[in-house]
């Protein structure tokens, strides 16, 4: 990942449980979308073929990046897969030191205002704060108050509706997850409804200017 073009098009999209032969559907469903960024979380069975499956199907047209990323094991999996950039669900600081030092882009989860400093600290390309339904926007604009460097990605309960509230009140980018990837979607092949739901944030952002 190259963060500042990824800054361009603030929109990640979250998938898991995603099932080998449901890769080359769903990748199609998001570059027609225009979806460019796709974290595929590594606690979803066999996550080193999806990711390099994924990453290979894309033809370069997606930004392919390991979510749930625990421990280090977990990391050199997801790198050795061909994970571009790495996400976390809490701040784990030897995950993210080393990202840092190689210069790999990094989200690392938090909430509190100690935690979201805590992360932005160690390095993190952006704190992601999860969940961010449970404050909502204004939330992001307590934030920014004291921390307005820091750079923020909202994850958790983000939709078309709200997101500009979210950019508004201080958000660097945002993300979405089950309410587009739906397990019935994907088991009923329903790529279409799939597509369509990504490019409502597609769209959104770039009406907000971000694309």
């Amino acid at each position: 990942m190259v963060l500042r073009e990824f800054k361009k098009k603030p929109v990640m999209g979250i998938v898991r449980g995603l099932a080998l032969e449901q890769a080359e559907p769903l990748v199609e469903a998001a570059v027609s979308a225009g979806l460019e960024t796709l974290e595929i979380t590594m606690n979803t069975k066999d996550a080193a073929k999806v990711i390099k499956a994924a990453d290979k199907l894309s033809k370069k047209r997606l930004t392919l990046g390991a979510g749930t990323v625990l421990d280090m094991d977990s990391l050199k999996t997801a790198l050795d897969s061909g994970a571009t950039f790495i996400v976390m669900p809490v701040l784990i600081e030897e995950v993210l030191a080393y990202c840092v030092k190689n210069r790999i882009p990094a989200f690392p989860g938090a909430l509190t205002p100690q935690e979201i400093y805590s992360a932005w600290r160690q390095g993190a390309s952006m704190v992601k704060v999860f969940p961010a339904r449970s404050f909502g926007p204004e939330y992001f604009k307590e934030i920014k108050g004291p921390f307005e460097k820091i750079e923020l990605l909202a994850v958790g309960g983000v939709t078309p509706e709200n997101l500009g509230e979210y950019f508004a009140c201080g958000a660097s980018a945002v993300a979405f997850g089950s309410s587009v990837f739906k397990r019935e979607w994907l088991q009923n092949k329903e790529y279409r409804k799939i597509s369509w739901a990504i490019k409502a944030y597609v769209e959104k952002i770039g009406l907000l200017g971000g694309d």
